[in-house]
C-alpha cells in the first residue's frame, strides 16, 4: 500500500531524503516496525498505553496507517478481536490513507471510519481520519462538519486545527497578503480559547505559513520564503513574538507527539523573519526531526530546506 500524500496542500515532488512522521516517538517507531511484520499486538499495547490522550492517539494512528500492510493486519486484528475499537480505528485510518492516494477507496474509508466511531463514540480519531479525507476530497461544508465532530470530542485537537487552517488558507488567493484574511482570525481565536499549555498557541504562526504556501503557489510571493516579506509585517512579528514567548514559558513541560511539528513551523518562521538566534534555539530542540510542512513550501525539498536553514541559523547564533 503506498503512503498517503501529505495532508497539507497539493502533492509535492518526492524528497531526496524521506522524513519520518513519527517525529522521534520511540514507542511508535517500534510498534510500526512490528506492524509491518504482522505483529499487531504491539500496536494494541501502544494504543492501550496511549489511552485517551486524543492528540497523541491521532498522531500515532495516522502514522501507523501509512505503514506497509496496515489495513490488512488491522483486519487480522479485528478477526481475532471483533469488538476492538482500536483495531477498527486502525482500519479506518489505514483505509483513509489508501483513499488519499486513490479516490476509488473513499466509500470504503468512510464506512470503516463510521464503524470505528460506533465502537468508541467518545474517540475523535475516526472523525479526524474523515477530516483528513475531506480536507483533500470534500466540500467546505463537509470539512466544517467533520471539524466540529472532532472538536466536540476534544476541543483543542491539534491535528484537526492544523487541517482546518490549511483548508481556510486556500480561500481567496486573489486577496494577496491581506492581514484580515479569515485564516488569521480563526487561528487567533483558536489560540486564545485553548488551554494555556496547548500547542494551539502556535496556530497563528501555522496560519502565516499556510497562507504563504497558497500565495507562493499563486505567484504573488517569491518561491524562496526567506526572500519574502510575509513574516516581517507588524502583525506577523507580533504573532511570532507571542508564539516564541509561549514556547519559552512552557518548553520544559512540552513532551507531546506532535510538538515538533509546531517547533518546525516556529523555527521556519523565525528564520524567515530574520531572527537566526531564536531560530537556532528552536533547531536545537527539534534535533533531526524535520517535518515536511512548512519546509516544503511552496515546492522545495523539505530535507534540504530544513538543513540549509538549520546550518545558517546555528552558524549565525
Amino acid at each position: 500500500m503506498p503512503p498517503p500524500p501529505p495532508p497539507f496542500g497539493r502533492a509535492r515532488k518526492r524528497a531526496t531524503h524521506p522524513l519520518d512522521p513519527a517525529l522521534g516517538d520511540a514507542d511508535l517507531i517500534a510498534a510500526r516496525a512490528a506492524l509491518t511484520q504482522g505483529r499487531w499486538t504491539a500496536v494494541r499495547e501502544l494504543l492501550a498505553h496511549t489511552g485517551a490522550d486524543w492528540d497523541l492517539r491521532g498522531h500515532r494512528l495516522t502514522v501507523l496507517a501509512a505503514a506497509q500492510g496496515a489495513a490488512a493486519w488491522g483486519e487480522e486484528w479485528r478477526i481475532a478481536e471483533p469488538d476492538s475499537a482500536d483495531a477498527a480505528a486502525l482500519i479506518g485510518c489505514a483505509t483513509v490513507a489508501r483513499a488519499l492516494g486513490d479516490r476509488r477507496y473513499c466509500p470504503e474509508a468512510t464506512d470503516a471510519c463510521h464503524r470505528a466511531a460506533a465502537l468508541a463514540p467518545e474517540d475523535p480519531t475516526p472523525w479526524l481520519a474523515l477530516l483528513l479525507l475531506a480536507r483533500r476530497r470534500g466540500t467546505e461544508d463537509e470539512v466544517v462538519r467533520l471539524f466540529d465532530a472532532v472538536r466536540v470530542r476534544h476541543q483543542d485537537h491539534h491535528m484537526a486545527h492544523h487541517l482546518m487552517v490549511a483548508r481556510l488558507a486556500e480561500r481567496h488567493p486573489e486577496l494577496g497578503r491581506d492581514p484580515l484574511h479569515e485564516v488569521y482570525d480563526f487561528a487567533a481565536w483558536s489560540a486564545e480559547h485553548a488551554s494555556p499549555d496547548s500547542p494551539l498557541a502556535v496556530l497563528p504562526v501555522v496560519a502565516h505559513a499556510e497562507r504563504y504556501r497558497v500565495l507562493a503557489g499563486a505567484g504573488s510571493e517569491p518561491p524562496d520564503p526567506a526572500a519574502s516579506g510575509h513574516w516581517r509585517s507588524r502583525r506577523a512579528r507580533q504573532v511570532l513574538r507571542t508564539a516564541f514567548d509561549w514556547w519559552l514559558e512552557w518548553e520544559e513541560r512540552l513532551d507531546r507527539g506532535r510538538i515538533r511539528t509546531d517547533l518546525n513551523y516556529l523555527a521556519h518562521a523565525k528564520f524567515c523573519e530574520g531572527r537566526p538566534a531564536e531560530a537556532a534555539a528552536l533547531f536545537h530542540r527539534i534535533g533531526p526531526h524535520a517535518t515536511r510542512a512548512p519546509w516544503a513550501y511552496p515546492d522545495r525539498d523539505p530535507y534540504d530546506a530544513f538543513h540549509a536553514a538549520r546550518s545558517a541559523a546555528l552558524g549565525a547564533a
